[in-house]
């Protein structure tokens, strides 16, 4: 079917209503779901939501694994007028019993297997039974089908909801979000979200298929899982990301994109030669990465096995973003491209905010059209992070002359040794190609005389003892891509670092091993 001839059926309910019997998902134990059962779905829970008394801008909180209900209860808030808050579920029972209280949640929604963490969350935010339901069985809350016992037809008060996802929080509390709602009809898609995929030259129905590895908590990976199934694009889904598994799938069902971090590019390339060959990529179409930086060498390698089709962009919560293509990042090989058309980038100076000229360092400020945002109850770090209509989440970079963007770290995570600034994203991207470093964090640590020095915490190679000779050879390779006052002053070793399973370091989790002197 032709974008021309089905253009007028976008949207959930709409292509449930044009073709019932479109695949929209397929969950993680192979299970194909249709539009038709995944509409009749989300309206169950719409209702059931309706019933317990939440209205128009009330809060639902979801902590829940890659599954059918999960992109049920998404589709659930989209068209009562919600806000959905899906959180992530490695967090604690008083983390999540914060966002629970901060967000004002009215109902939640967990997976059995978090219903430990769910129930203390639960407990310790005081939300009351009536507001619990559960995947599965957690003691003290309703399952979930009962919440979907309700009527199958539409809520009788239909209007647009929003995700509310909350900032990773690698330091402080996290905070909330909070776009004001629209007030739109929920079966009209937005011209943003064709517009989004279209720079990734992704258009609706055309037989495309998203697969996704990544938890939906995240904002990118729930937009492109949602948007994919509100543009005709089949969705499947995986529990637990695997290297194998991923290519397995992506042959089985013809998958022409994804969303990925470098973390599953670093995963892929260790596959023996074998593997990676005995899999049909043919049908890849746009292999999306962003979320986190990604060393040259690693997407060079990508971009050899899968060809053009590894596209990057730069984007945050908040809105706003640049993209760039396999073909266009060889030509500018470091950069996360240039500003999406209705998106505004710019890099202002961090102590006057003046605009600063192409190749001047800086900080990096958006804006997304006319779209606002605000940390939900916290106007002060909402006013902190603009200056007039543009925000800013602590990315430092600078824009070449033709307009494209080069990161070099975050703001929070520079090193000021002997008043030079170190950026360890650089070390990072050396250490992280040697063949026996599985992963590496760089960061500063106070020292007395030069106000701080380098430190480096790597998780070795699988079967590679992390002693003196490792440190050693590690030294000499980064010296020669480095200059001297770039290297670690030391080296430790760690079994596995702190990351999230879209990629992003918990940098603060390994601070706070290393006492202030």
């Amino acid at each position: 079917m032709t974008t021309q001839e089905s253009g007028q059926n976008l949207g959930l309910w709409n292509i449930a209503a044009a073709q019932p019997d479109l695949i929209a998902m397929v969950d993680p134990s192979g299970r194909e779901v249709t539009y038709r059962e995944l509409a009749t779905l989300a309206n169950r829970y719409a209702n059931g939501l309706r019933g317990l008394g939440l209205t128009t801008g009330d809060v639902l909180v979801t902590m829940l694994h890659n599954s059918v209900e999960m992109v049920a209860a998404y589709f659930a808030a989209h068209q009562s007028g919600l806000y959905i808050v899906a959180v992530n579920w490695h967090l604690t029972g008083p983390e999540v019993g914060y966002i629970l209280r901060d967000s004002e949640a009215k109902a939640f929604l967990a997976s059995e297997r978090f219903g430990a963490v769910a129930r203390a969350a639960a407990d310790a935010a005081e939300l009351p039974a009536t507001a619990r339901f559960s995947v599965g069985e957690i003691a003290g809350f309703k399952t979930v089908a009962w919440l979907g016992a309700a009527d199958t037809g539409r809520p009788g008060e239909r209007s647009t909801g929003a995700p509310m996802l909350y900032t990773s929080g690698t330091t402080g509390r996290p905070k909330g979000v909070r776009r004001p709602l629209t007030g739109s009809d929920p079966d009209a898609v937005a011209a943003q979200s064709t517009g989004f995929f279209g720079l990734f030259g992704l258009a609706p129905f055309d037989d495309n298929v998203h697969i996704c590895g990544s938890p939906l908590y995240h904002t990118a990976v729930l937009n492109f899982a949602t948007i994919s199934i509100q543009l005709g694009h089949k969705l499947v889904l995986m529990d637990r990301w695997d290297a194998e598994d991923m290519l397995r799938l992506i042959e089985t069902h013809r998958v022409t994109h994804s969303h990925m971090v470098p973390t599953q590019f670093h995963r892929l390339l260790a596959l023996p030669e074998e593997v990676r060959g005995k899999y049909d990529m043919s049908s890849l179409r746009s292999m999306v990465h962003g979320a986190a930086p990604c060393p040259q060498q690693t997407k060079r390698r990508m971009l050899d096995w899968w060809g053009p089709t590894v596209t990057e962009y730069y984007a945050a919560t908040e809105g706003g973003g640049t993209v760039i293509s396999g073909a266009d990042w060889l030509r500018k090989p470091g950069s996360v491209g240039r500003a999406w058309p209705w998106s505004v980038v710019k890099v202002l100076d961090e102590t006057d905010g003046r605009e600063l000229p192409p190749g001047e360092v800086g900080l990096v400020y958006m804006r997304m059209g006319a779209s606002s945002f605000e940390y939900h109850r916290d106007r002060a770090k909402t006013e902190q992070a603009r200056v007039g209509e543009l925000f800013t989440v602590g990315d430092i970079g600078h824009l070449d002359a033709e307009g494209y963007l080069f990161l070099h770290d975050r703001r929070s995570d520079l090193i000021l040794s002997g008043g030079v600034n170190i950026y360890p994203a650089e070390i990072e991207n050396v250490l992280v190609t040697h063949p026996k470093v599985a992963d590496v964090a760089v960061f500063g640590l106070p020292h007395q005389d030069w106000g701080q020095e380098v430190k480096a915490v790597v998780q070795p190679a699988d079967g590679v003892p992390g002693d003196a000779a490792l440190t050693a050879e590690l030294l000499a390779y980064a010296a020669t891509q480095l200059a001297k006052y770039k290297l670690p002053r030391s080296i430790d070793y760690q079994p596995e670092l702190p990351r999230d399973p879209n990629g992003k370091l918990y940098k603060r989790k390994l601070r706070e091993q290393y006492p202030a002197v």
